[in-house]
């Protein structure tokens, strides 16, 4: 019974679950794993740090971590992060040819990841490699052209590698995909700090008309009224008006157009305006349009009340705004305009010593363009307002001083204190501060000035000196020369104009210089030096054969009252059509022989006549195989070519296509019966019977011909009848 007992196991009961609904607080996976990893007590300690000490360690420690990277790298393809450590890691072991790889491959994986051509782009920038930044750029703006950060970071670069040509391609390139708004007024914005104001237009033209927005009109107007344009400033408004119609009205554009003639002084048109737009922008649409209206008619109004409110306001609007921003020139423009207003002038001079305090912080001239103006505006004040003659010295040299000649200059302040001082009857100051502007920074317009200046007051010598000063600081600009010889010319001696010609061609650069060989045979010309001027143009034809050289040379001849002038023309044309036979230019040829046979015309016989005629060419019409950027053929090209006479007779095979082609009409002829002629039926014109062979340009080349002329197809024929 005992063992019976003891064999027996003892089934445990299961506990029976009696509540079966879902517990109050519910517990997610995300807290289990949370919990797991807070009660995590055993961490591990962090690798110890090595030091390497030889080249063996090294190679093991470099393979050890690309053997990891690498392995981080096939577990996930896609974590684009991996791929970037493990380039970044590459790098900073000068291993730039390795990261360049790594970089590919991962462009291979996923080659729409902006960080990663981005991350390629900055290394290969920061290595100095530009020509694999350009690649990797173009490759970039290729595949991913809607994002802008490639362009501008592509166009950054170019600029600040002073590539200005390329970075323009480059805006260009972006252009065509009509990106937003502010990426034109990058482009613009390049092209202005270029001086590049006529393409900066263009941009714009193209700009108004993708983003047809009013705020985009109004900052092409401004930009044309701030570059002085305002005729262009007027008409970019009137066009935005135009464009958008009665349709669209937008008070801001009107305010704009207002407010830009205002400045302009045109206050009926600005009335117009107002009254124009008025009248068609609904009044709750309008509330800006009349607050400005009511301003205008108040400061242009006739109470003088109104006009001293308007006044007290505008000054402390002005103070507001030179305060905000005391580099802000154009509002202290308007301040100073409004304050001189005033009969006392301690409070204009006042504002004239704040606004000139605000020196622009950088030595660049194009920020000093505007600034300048203020020290001229307060010395004309001085001048002729306050009339305080040595205030306006000390203001013209306090200016000279404080610019910096050795960066760059301004040669109107210079020119401007000169003439100052001459009207202060004080000619050694004005020479003196004229020599010391010539002696610091030598300019065009400054030596032009000076010069013009002492030929005021009759000082010749002094003349030829600057004028030799100004020719050792440009020796290639022609006008100098030219102006430097004829007032040798004026003087009367003649043999100093002429060795200052002779200076001038023998110039191994020159700016204009077709300018100054004709201003030189003028002179001789005038001096009735007739043999010194045959020896000119033939100087003149060595160094080229133009053929308005040639033209020039005859009517020359043809100009001079001799018996044998009418030869001299003929052997002339006759020279310049032999030296003209090798040209590859043939209209110049053509422009020479109808020149010829118009000097025939009225002075030549019948004999002479026909000979020049004789020598014109025969206008055929040709076809050219056309080619495409890529070698493919893009069809045939119609173009006229322009075939002498002896160029027919070098080229036997034109006379034998043209007998070919009679013999054949002839066969047709004869097979054909014959009808009679119909005398209503119209008669083919000459150009279809005597129609001219075209020749495409690889027959040409096999044969060595090009396609017969009128006179032979013509001249078959009669051979042919006979």
């Amino acid at each position: 019974m005992a063992s019976t007992a003891a064999g027996k196991q003892r089934i445990p009961k299961v506990a029976k679950v009696k509540n079966k609904a879902p517990a109050e607080v519910q517990i997610t996976a995300e807290q289990l794993l949370r919990e797991a990893k807070e009660r995590e007590l055993e961490l591990l300690p962090p690798p110890p740090k090595q030091k390497i000490t030889d080249e063996e360690e090294l190679n093991d420690y470099k393979l050890k971590k690309r053997k990891g990277f690498e392995d981080n790298i096939r577990k996930n393809r896609t974590v684009i992060s991996n791929w970037i450590k493990y380039a970044q890691w590459e790098e900073s072991l000068k291993e730039v040819q390795r990261a360049r790889s790594i970089y590919e491959r991962a462009l291979d994986v996923d080659h729409r990841n902006i960080a990663l051509w981005l991350k390629y782009a900055e290394m290969e920038m920061k290595n100095r490699q530009v020509n694999h930044a350009r690649n990797i750029w173009d490759r970039a703006i290729t595949i991913l052209p809607r994002v802008n950060q490639f362009w501008y970071k592509y166009t950054y670069m170019e600029e600040m590698l002073g590539n200005i040509a390329g970075c323009r391609l480059v805006f260009e390139r972006w252009m065509e995909w009509q990106p937003e708004e502010q990426a034109w007024h990058s482009y613009i914005n390049f092209e202005l700090r270029y001086k590049e104001v006529e393409k900066a237009r263009a941009t714009y033209e193209r700009f108004v008309i993708i983003h047809p927005d009013v705020k985009n009109w109004i900052k092409y107007a401004r930009f044309e009224e701030k570059h002085g344009y305002i005729a262009h400033s007027r008409r970019v408004f009137e066009r935005a008006v135009e464009f958008y119609g009665e349709d669209i009205m937008d008070e801001q554009l009107f305010v704009a157009f207002a407010k830009f003639e205002e400045k302009q002084k045109e206050f009926e048109r600005v009335r117009v305006i107002y009254k124009y737009a008025l009248d068609r922008i609904p009044k709750q649409q309008a509330q800006e349009l009349f607050k400005t209206y009511t301003v205008f008619e108040k400061r242009f109004g006739d109470r003088r009340g109104i006009e001293d409110v308007i006044v007290s306001k505008r000054r402390f609007q002005y103070e507001e705004e030179v305060k905000a921003n005391p580099h802000n020139y154009d509002a202290w423009f308007d301040y100073l305009r409004l304050v001189e207003s005033d009969a006392d002038p301690d409070p204009v001079r006042d504002v004239y010593e704040r606004a000139i305090a605000n020196v622009p912080p950088i030595q660049e001239k194009r920020h000093w363009r505007r600034y300048i103006y203020l020290w001229i505006n307060y010395a004309l004040y001085e001048e002729l307002e306050a009339r305080d003659p040595e205030r306006t010295r000390q203001v013209y040299q306090a200016c000279l001083e404080l610019i910096p000649h050795k960066k760059f200059t301004f040669a109107k302040m210079w020119l401007l204190y000169g003439q100052f001082e001459i009207r202060q009857k004080n000619l050694p100051f004005a020479r003196k501060s004229l020599g010391t502007g010539i002696g610091k920074c030598p300019k065009n317009k400054l030596f032009k000035g000076y010069i013009e200046l002492e030929l005021q007051l009759r000082e010749f010598d002094r003349c030829r000196k600057l004028y030799e000063k100004y020719l050792e600081f440009g020796p290639e600009n022609c006008t100098t020369w030219i102006k430097f010889a004829e007032l040798e010319t004026i003087l009367g001696d003649m043999d100093r104009a002429r060795a200052i010609y002779e200076l001038a061609i023998g110039q191994p650069r020159l700016d204009m210089p077709e300018v100054l060989w004709k201003s030189y045979i003028d002179f001789e010309i005038e001096q009735e030096e007739y043999e010194k001027t045959r020896e000119l143009y033939r100087r003149l034809l060595q160094r080229t054969q133009h053929v308005k050289v040639w033209i020039s040379y005859a009517q020359f001849e043809l100009s001079l009252e001799s018996e044998d002038r009418l030869a001299k023309c003929q052997q002339i044309y006759e020279e310049a059509n032999k030296a003209m036979r090798n040209c590859e230019e043939k209209e110049e040829r053509l422009m020479l022989l109808e020149s010829w046979r118009d000097l025939e015309a009225e002075f030549g016989t019948d004999i002479t006549r026909d000979r020049v005629r004789k020598l014109l060419p025969e206008k055929v019409k040709k076809r050219r195989k056309l080619q495409a950027e890529d070698g493919s053929d893009a069809g045939w090209e119609e173009y006229y070519d322009y075939i002498f006479p002896e160029d027919s007779a070098n080229q036997p095979n034109l006379k034998l296509l043209a007998m070919a082609k009679m013999w054949k009409k002839q066969k047709q002829q004869e097979e054909e019966p014959e009808e009679p002629e119909d005398p209503g039926e119209p008669e083919e014109s000459e150009d279809s019977e005597s129609e001219k062979v075209e020749v495409p340009e690889h027959q040409e080349e096999q044969k060595g011909a090009e396609a017969p002329t009128e006179q032979d197809t013509y001249g078959d024929e009669k051979k042919n009848e006979s």
